[in-house]
């Protein structure tokens, strides 16, 4: 008889500087059997299934919750996910359960829990059923890891790439850790070394920067130190204004926790020294202006974070597009979330022209509504399939994704996609789904931090990263935090390692 496992997911990235909240209509649900429906859709989940097949695990399904990153989650959500877990550990209790496997993000916030994951793995480990039974789950790398996650959790694995590459592999490997501890009895404990730094996104990819040095060191500690089952380097999400908001670094080892924690002393003071490589300097619409006129080929990327929809942000920020406009520049495209727009168009034929508001109706910050007339080239479901099933998205979603109903416009030489659902810009299907050929631009606005590389970076001619103002800001001493641990940098130029925890 293979072991009893309890499946479940709660997945949501809060940036806590947005108005509104994010509720249970935000979130795709799924309950029960249905969530065996997962594997094969590349996403966290469908690594977990992976796993539970070839290990013949009796699965357990609870309930799974996907939302796109936003504002603060309200508290129905984390209840709702909580009766549906309870009720089934209950009903499950009677033939017993070896373990549980979740499915986490880790920055996740709600009205009442600045860290709500933390708050679910100790409503977990307070229930008779679970008692001395591994608890065990994948976390993304920009997770806010807390002592809570550390305390209540036997083994929790994050991402080590970013774009997201890896999502399903670490939840194998999540998964493998469970099923080891399940059969064996080991009792892992998990160290965590906060580290003084809050780090934005762009400083947060694994293929250059610090982010780098970190996973190779973390990567060359776990061969090193052969008790240390894994070693997670947690960029952290900073627009989440909560204590644990940083970088930090965990260890889950079978060995001496102090000899471990000495160890990622170390590497937090390797973060440290490399605080400076963090912090990029983005140019201003202008000089992007400037810049693109001296290309000849695109397509150039307009990266703009501030409007980082995978970071939260809403995705409708016009001020690329009115300065694409202003300067005249042709064949470019750019996608703006609106969903009043969509449906004000939705019944207009290609070829009609009409004056609108485009974008900017979010009220979040420097997003303002464009006046300009617009041609329909099209409508859409705005159903796609990834082209790539390691895209960062299918870390988020799966493969199949929804952005909603859809009309594709033109302004001037610019071409716009205006969708009803915010969609990151991590795969090009989004513009193949469309009829447009991504190669084929000049120039794309790219409302993304890092996650958009492994798409966009191989058919770029240049990249050029924006610095304006908005909910997902790279310069973090833009934004208005309250609650984060000070000191930090880069919001206190003087931190210490007497300041690490």
């Amino acid at each position: 008889m293979g072991k009893r496992v309890l499946i479940a997911g709660i997945y949501h990235e809060t940036n806590t500087f947005l108005g509104g909240r994010t509720t249970l209509e935000d979130f795709e649900t799924t309950v029960g059997e249905e969530i065996l429906g997962s594997e094969g859709d590349f996403s966290p989940m469908a690594g977990v299934l992976e796993v539970a097949r070839k290990r013949r695990w009796e699965v357990l399904p609870a309930v799974d919750l996907r939302a796109a990153p936003g504002p603060t989650v309200a508290d129905e959500v984390v209840e709702t996910f909580w009766k549906q877990v309870r009720e089934r550990v209950e009903g499950y209790a009677r033939d017993g359960i070896d373990g549980v496997c979740l499915v986490l993000h880790g920055a996740m916030v709600t009205e009442s829990f600045q860290d709500a994951e933390g708050e679910i793995l100790r409503r977990l480990r307070g229930m008779e059923a679970l008692t001395g039974k591994p608890v065990c789950g994948v976390l993304d790398l920009h997770a806010n890891f807390s002592e809570e996650m550390a305390a209540f959790a036997d083994g929790l694995i994050a991402y080590r790439e970013n774009p997201h590459i890896d999502a399903k592999e670490a939840a194998v490997n999540a998964a493998l850790l469970l099923d080891r501890l399940m059969q064996s009895g080991e009792k892992p404990v998990a160290v965590r070394v906060r580290v003084p730094l809050l780090w934005p996104p762009t400083a947060t990819g694994t293929s250059a920067g610090p982010m780098r040095a970190l996973e190779e060191s973390a990567r060359r500690t776990e061969r090193e130190y052969p008790e240390v089952i894994a070693v997670n380097v947690f960029g952290g999400f900073p627009f989440a204004d909560v204590p644990q908001a940083g970088v930090c670094l965990s260890a889950v080892t079978l060995g001496d926790p102090a000899r471990a924690r000495r160890r990622l002393q170390e590497l937090a003071e390797l973060a440290v020294s490399l605080r400076s490589s963090a912090q990029m300097e983005g140019l201003s619409l202008e000089e992007a202006m400037r810049r693109l006129k001296e290309h000849d080929e695109g397509p150039v990327l307009l990266v703009e974070p501030s409007d980082n929809v995978g970071g939260g942000a809403p995705g409708d920020n016009t001020r690329v597009l009115a300065a694409l406009l202003e300067h005249g520049i042709q064949e470019a495209g750019v996608v703006i979330n609106d969903p009043e727009t969509v449906a004000s168009l939705s019944r207009k034929q290609p070829g009609h022209r009409q004056q609108i508001l485009l974008g900017g109706k979010s009220g979040a910050i420097g997003a303002e509504p464009l006046p300009v007339e617009v041609e329909v080239l099209g409508h859409s479901s705005g159903r796609f399939s990834l082209e790539d099933p390691r895209s960062h998205l299918a870390s988020m979603s799966g493969r199949q994704i929804d952005m909603g109903a859809c009309v594709l416009v033109r302004c001037g030489g610019v071409v716009v996609l205006v969708t009803s659902r915010k969609t990151p810009p991590f795969d090009l299907a989004q513009w193949r789904s469309q009829g447009i050929n991504p190669e084929e631009l000049f120039v794309i606005n790219i409302k993304a931090a890092a996650g958009h590389r492994r798409a966009y970076d191989p058919i770029a001619k240049a990249s050029y990263t924006l610095d304006l103002p908005g909910p997902c800001a790279e310069n973090l001493k833009r934004l208005p935090f309250r609650h984060v641990r000070r000191p930090v940098h880069p919001l206190d130029e003087d931190i210490a390692v007497s300041d690490m925890a």
